[in-house]
């Protein structure tokens, strides 16, 4: 089976480490991490991702054009807002998004 590929998007560096550090706890998910939009862009140019999880410290204008990008890809890619509330919240997004992408 192939790894899930996420993609988190989130300014604070301490926070998308976390994210990053807590999503490699699960062996069939594989993360990466972008600091800003252009960052994300290039990621998603150059992979082919599952999930793009959104964290905090993106401006509304980047959050749009970050999911405007997505879409536009018209690849299967599910995009999860996440701001916080603990690993058990982040895991069921997470699963929650792959139940919507294998419908």
């Amino acid at each position: 089976m192939a790894k899930v590929e996420i993609l988190i998007v989130c300014s604070d560096e301490g926070i998308l480490n976390t994210i990053i550090r807590l999503i490699k706890n699960n062996p069939d998910w594989n993360p990466a991490g972008a600091a800003n939009f252009q960052e994300a862009n290039e990621l998603l140019t150059e992979n082919a991702f599952n999930i793009v999880l959104i964290g905090s410290g993106l401006s509304a204008e980047d959050e749009r054009e970050l999911q405007l990008t997505v879409v536009s890809s018209q690849k299967n890619i599910a995009v999860i807002k996440h701001y916080g509330g603990g690993s058990g919240l982040l895991f069921g997004e997470i699963f929650e998004a792959l139940s919507r992408l294998n419908r």
